[in-house]
């Protein structure tokens, strides 16, 4: 999902998309599809939206990150449930990984996520971490032992913060924008949970965001020092 306006990052977004700006010097999203790609991943659908022809350029195809990209538009900001549904109407199969562009993972999370769910037979998973933990724009999930409870918890003693990283079968699937938009993740999640479905918990390291201007040199200080 590299479709998002970034809006707290602004002004950087208005002129950059957030998925092509660098974490120690390089595209996040291209990080994220070399990851992909070395995880087994074959094929990958890009959802773009906002300011698309700079993240598609980079992009391409693919080959130069060892995946077979297919790139989809969502022409209005509509969520996250709506970028996933429109990459499955373009012919993404189930079960699936799903993904947002510009969140740096710690190395080999992604192949790790990737093995777990195909091993645990649920109907999704969510990747959980503690770094970082919950804060004003982070909300900590439930879950208890293996299984994700509430998408969402208020409890101030809960560490665990769901990272961008799901995993995405039939029984979660069917359950996209299926009430008011904007069609968030989150909803089609905690419905399926409702339902009786098992929504696993998979736990993952550190992430890395550019969520604020001050964030996209604290995130670079590191690696400009070393050039």
């Amino acid at each position: 999902m590299a479709a998002g306006e970034g809006r707290r990052l602004r002004p950087l977004t208005e002129r950059w998309p957030k998925p092509v700006l660098p974490i120690d010097g390089r595209p996040v999203v291209a990080v994220l599809l070399r990851e992909l790609a070395a995880a087994g991943c074959e094929r990958v659908w890009l959802v773009t939206g906002h300011l698309a022809e700079q993240v598609e350029e980079l992009v391409g195809d693919g080959p130069a990150f060892g995946v077979d990209v297919r790139r989809v538009r969502q022409p209005e900001v509509l969520g996250s449930a709506d970028a996933v549904r429109r990459a499955l109407d373009a012919g993404a199969g189930l079960p699936g990984i799903v993904s947002a562009a510009d969140t740096r993972f710690s190395a080999g999370d992604v192949a790790r996520f990737m093995q777990a769910f195909a091993a645990s037979g649920a109907a999704g998973a969510v990747a959980v971490r503690t770094e970082p933990g919950p804060g004003p724009d982070r909300r900590a999930i439930r879950r208890a032992g293996d299984r994700i409870v509430q998408m969402r918890d208020d409890d101030a003693t809960n560490p665990w913060t769901p990272a961008p990283l799901w995993g995405l079968d039939r029984a979660v699937a069917e359950r996209l924008c299926v009430d008011r938009p904007p069609y968030e993740l989150e909803n089609a999640y905690q419905a399926a949970i409702d339902a009786g479905e098992t929504v696993v918990a998979i736990e993952i390291g550190k992430t890395r965001d550019l969520t604020y201007p001050l964030d996209l040199v604290e995130e670079n200080f590191p690696y400009l020092r070393s050039t």
